[in-house]
């Protein structure tokens, strides 16, 4: 695989329409050339990896070759150990079954479904403030509620006090610029105003974690920080890592998710019309949009551990592996018609969420979250229409979502 071709697929997979450049990709499953990552994008061979053993996510088994194409790598740069996403098991199912005792089941099983009453009046009050404003002529509905939305969520989930949450968004905002980069922005810039977010983001944690030991509520971050079970307790610096996890690969998902739902479904004035008329049919929009416009577009640097072979092809030990998921779900070997969103559609074991031991973490918040968002965007926004089609993306190859989302309506129902 060339480096233009490689060029290419991090250019195409946030833009407008990258699907006919995967439709070429998928021609060749498995594509590589000289030192460069091994391009994973059929729909088997794909899940066959997130499922593999032989597959790492820990990022010092990689053997590095110098060169970054993502641009990935200062920016990740942090004084945090690495989160479990980024680790392999023992340390990353320790990490994980600890987090996932106050997140949902077997420990806590109604968690996420006890924060709906929540979610729906922050849903409300933002929706409540578009009609405030009067101005339907034009509505950015990623500014407006997009991304506001998954962030005052994760503050009550963690338990960041109210009057905080103005902060959260100024740092998670300072993060996600770092992960979008803007070609007509200073890099040195963008990188310090990334480091200096995530730096006080993590001072502010720390400061927090340890006044929940010596207070703890029933809030996620005391939880975290005040564990003693099987697995033993989180350090400091495992609860923080835990907690930016959270925040950060929590949030900037969910925004794109219900950014890049509501464009479809803008685009399909039938399905909206549906929707409108019954929320219920949220569950299987917000499926196949998983499939159809997933919010993550590939999985880089997972490893070998040994040599492998994919679709007739050698990979060897310690080569970079490239799962370009959107590809995988637009497989007309696995999905009939892949190209037609369909919420009908019967069968949807999409690679939206990745699957295997790193499968989202946070899934069933995200898909509460984007059902009540689309369901409500549906019902109380009359006559909404797209202002620009297609609408500008952001920059970042593996998170794909619009970075506005500009839209007018004539009003807004109570």
């Amino acid at each position: 695989m060339s480096q233009a071709i490689l060029r290419e697929i991090i250019d195409y997979a946030h833009r407008a329409d990258p699907y006919p450049l995967y439709e070429e990709l998928r021609k060749t499953p498995v594509s590589h050339e000289g030192d460069g990552p091994y391009v994973i994008s059929t729909y088997y061979e794909i899940q066959s990896l997130l499922h593999d053993p032989r597959i790492s996510s820990d990022a010092r088994n990689l053997k590095r070759t110098g060169d970054d194409p993502l641009g990935q790598g200062a920016e990740e740069e942090t004084a945090l150990p690495p989160s479990f996403l980024r680790l392999d098991p023992p340390d990353h199912d320790r990490l994980r079954r600890m987090t996932n005792r106050p997140f949902g089941p077997p420990h806590s099983p109604h968690k996420v479904h006890d924060m709906l009453g929540e979610l729906d009046g922050i849903v409300t009050g933002l929706i409540d403030r578009i009609a405030a404003t009067g101005s339907f002529g034009h509505v950015d509905l990623v500014d407006q509620f997009a991304y506001p939305f998954p962030v005052s969520v994760i503050c009550r989930l963690l338990g960041v006090p109210p009057e905080d949450e103005p902060r959260f968004h100024v740092w998670a905002e300072a993060i996600a610029a770092s992960l979008d980069p803007d070609p007509d922005a200073d890099p040195s810039e963008r990188g310090k105003n990334s480091a200096d977010a995530r730096m006080e983001l993590g001072m502010y944690l720390a400061g927090l974690i340890e006044e929940r030991r010596r207070n703890p509520g029933d809030d996620m971050l005391s939880q975290l920080a005040n564990a003693d079970g099987p697995d033993g307790s989180m350090t400091t610096m495992e609860a923080l890592s835990t907690s930016a996890l959270l925040l950060i690969a929590g949030h900037e998902t969910t925004v794109n998710l219900i950014t890049n739902g509501m464009l479809t479904l803008l685009r399909h004035p039938d399905v909206l019309a549906r929707l409108r008329e019954d929320p219920a049919l949220s569950v299987p929009i917000v499926e196949e949009l998983l499939r159809f416009e997933p919010p993550v577009q590939l999985i880089p640097h997972r490893t070998t551990l040994a040599d492998i072979e994919v679709a007739g092809v050698s990979i060897p030990k310690g080569a970079s592996l490239w799962l370009i998921l959107a590809s995988g779900n637009r497989d007309p070997k696995r999905f009939p018609d892949p190209d037609r969103f369909d919420p009908d559609r019967e069968d949807i074991q999409h690679l939206g969420l990745g699957s295997g031991i790193h499968s989202c973490f946070g899934a069933p918040l995200a898909r509460q979250e984007a059902q009540l968002a689309l369901s409500e965007l549906a019902r109380r926004l009359e006559n909404p229409r797209l202002l620009q089609d297609p609408p500008p993306y952001r920059q970042n190859a593996v998170l794909r979502g619009p970075r506005h989302l500009p839209i007018a309506c004539d009003g807004v129902r109570p």
